[in-house]
C-alpha cells in the first residue's frame, strides 16, 4: 500500500514571523515533522506544500521532496488544509504517482514521533475507518464552563451545575499534528473531519498550540522535559 506524507507549510504567518523555519531548539521547527516523517520508514514519498522558496531550500536540505509550489489559491490566508490536500493528490496524480494512504502532518508539529505515525497509519489501516484524529481530552469538563454575561458569572450549561467533574464523559479536542486519511475516502468527503473517524489518543504532555510567543515558550520546555524524560524514565 503506498502511502504519502504531505507537510503542509506556506510561507505568510502574521502572529509568529515566519513560524513554519523559526528555530525550535536548534533546528527549524518543520525539521521535525520532516525528520519524524522520514524515520517512520512509512512512506513512499515525505513532501512539503509550500509557496516558500525559503521554506522549500530548507525542506530539501532535511530530506523532503518539494516537486512544485502551491497554487496562488492554495496560498491565501482562506485555504483549507482540505484544500492544499486535494491539490497535493491531484498534481501527483498528473505526474503519474497515486498512493492509497495520506498523513497530513503540520509543520509546527515538535511532539509528532516517527514511532506515532507508524502506530497511527497502522491503526487506520487495520480499522478500514476513513479517517483518523489525534485527540486529547480536555482538562477540565467543558459541561462546567463558566461565562460572563453582563457583568454576572453564570454557568454556560446550567443542567450540569450539581455534576461532579469526575462523572461527566470525557470530551476531546483535536490536537492539530497530524492527520491519517485514506485518499480514496477523502476525494469522496472532501474533508478530513467526515466520515468514519478513529480517534488517536495522546497525553497532554505531548500537545501543545503554538499560535504566539508565549506558547512557543511552553512547547519548548514541554519537548526538553519530554526529552529528558525518554532519557531518564525514573527522573
Amino acid at each position: 500500500m503506498k502511502s504519502i506524507a504531505i507537510i503542509t507549510a506556506r510561507g505568510g504567518s502574521k502572529r509568529i514571523p515566519k513560524k513554519n523555519i523559526k528555530d525550535f531548539l536548534g533546528k527549524p521547527i518543520i525539521a521535525y515533522s520532516i525528520e519524524a516523517a522520514i524515520e517512520s520508514k512509512e512512506f513512499d514519498e515525505v513532501m512539503v506544500s509550500t509557496d516558500s522558496e525559503e521554506i522549500a531550500e530548507i525542506a530539501l536540505k532535511y530530506g523532503a521532496k518539494v516537486p512544485f509550489y502551491r497554487s496562488e489559491k492554495t496560498s491565501g490566508d482562506f485555504a483549507t488544509t482540505n484544500d492544499v490536500i486535494l491539490e497535493v493528490i491531484d498534481e501527483y496524480e498528473k505526474r503519474g504517482k497515486t498512493f492509497e494512504y495520506g498523513v497530513c502532518i503540520y509543520p509546527t508539529a515538535p511532539f509528532v514521533t516517527g514511532e506515532k505515525l507508524k502506530d497511527a497509519l497502522s491503526k487506520l489501516i487495520e480499522s478500514n475507518a476513513d479517517t483518523l484524529i489525534p485527540v486529547v481530552a480536555f482538562s477540565y469538563p467543558p459541561k462546567r464552563a463558566l461565562v460572563i454575561r453582563e457583568g454576572k458569572l453564570v454557568f454556560e450549561y446550567p443542567e450540569f451545575m450539581d455534576s461532579r467533574s469526575q462523572d461527566l464523559e470525557s470530551e476531546y479536542h483535536d490536537v492539530g499534528q497530524f492527520y491519517c486519511f485514506n485518499i480514496e475516502a477523502f476525494r469522496k468527503n472532501q474533508k478530513l473531519m467526515k466520515g468514519d473517524i478513529l480517534p488517536y489518543i495522546v497525553d497532554e504532555t505531548e500537545v501543545q498550540d503554538i499560535d504566539n510567543e508565549s506558547d512557543w515558550k511552553i512547547a519548548e520546555i514541554k519537548y526538553e522535559k519530554l526529552q529528558m524524560k525518554d532519557k531518564c524514565p525514573n527522573l
